[in-house]
């Protein structure tokens, strides 16, 4: 029996990337704690909440057929401190301009998770940006355009946000926007259902249906 493609997010960026496969799928939200643990590393938090939030959705599934849940996290960090999402426009602009010529890691994790067997599957995709030297009336106008307040470090790389960047390291650009598509691929495939070649199509709802079973 063919699964349900379950994303264990609400974020949009996150849907808009795997609906690049075509794949149909559903979004619930894992309403996980994400409060940090003292003693964390930035990637032990991501690849944590990562797979708590695949494993809360896939405890909670009750659909007629098995869920394949897909959780992801996503923490910033210039080696000092967290650059969290923003919120508002001047802690937005007040990130970006202390990033300036700067190193910032962004740790990607995915964690994809079995509802019919509660089988793991979990990995990282670390990327690290280099931000360029820009002006603070360069900052401002990308501010004005896209309001990055719901991204780490104010970063909407698939969008004007590429040109706050002058050099990037890691093996997956789509890991920046939070669901590196090589890992996931991986982690599927582990579990037996992979993304690329499972058919999907035949059994699956329409791409983003919120909550269906």
């Amino acid at each position: 029996m063919l699964p349900v493609l379950v994303l264990a997010s609400r974020s949009p960026h996150r849907a808009k990337v795997l609906k690049r496969l075509g794949a149909p799928f559903q979004t619930r939200d894992s309403e996980v704690d994400e409060t940090p643990i003292a003693g964390e590393s930035p990637a032990q938090r991501a690849q944590r909440l990562a797979l708590a939030k695949a494993q809360a959705v896939a405890a909670a599934w009750d659909g007629s057929r098995p869920a394949l849940v897909i959780g992801g996290d996503q923490v910033a960090h210039d080696g000092e401190a967290l650059l969290r999402k923003p919120g508002t426009l001047a802690n937005a602009r007040a990130q970006l301009l202390a990033s300036r010529g700067r190193w910032v890691t962004f740790e990607s994790a995915l964690a994809a998770v079995r509802s019919d067997t509660g089988a793991v599957a979990q990995g990282a995709a670390p990327v690290r940006v280099r931000f360029a030297e820009l002006s603070e009336a360069e900052i401002d106008a990308y501010l004005s355009v896209e309001q990055p307040l719901d991204a780490a470090g104010a970063l909407y790389s698939e969008r004007l946000g590429a040109v706050l960047l002058e050099a990037w390291e890691g093996a997956d650009p789509s890991a920046l926007i939070g669901l590196p598509l090589n890992l996931l691929h991986r982690l599927t495939a582990q579990l037996g259902w992979p993304l690329l070649s499972t058919p999907w199509e035949r059994g699956n709802t329409p791409n983003a249906v919120p909550g269906a079973p």
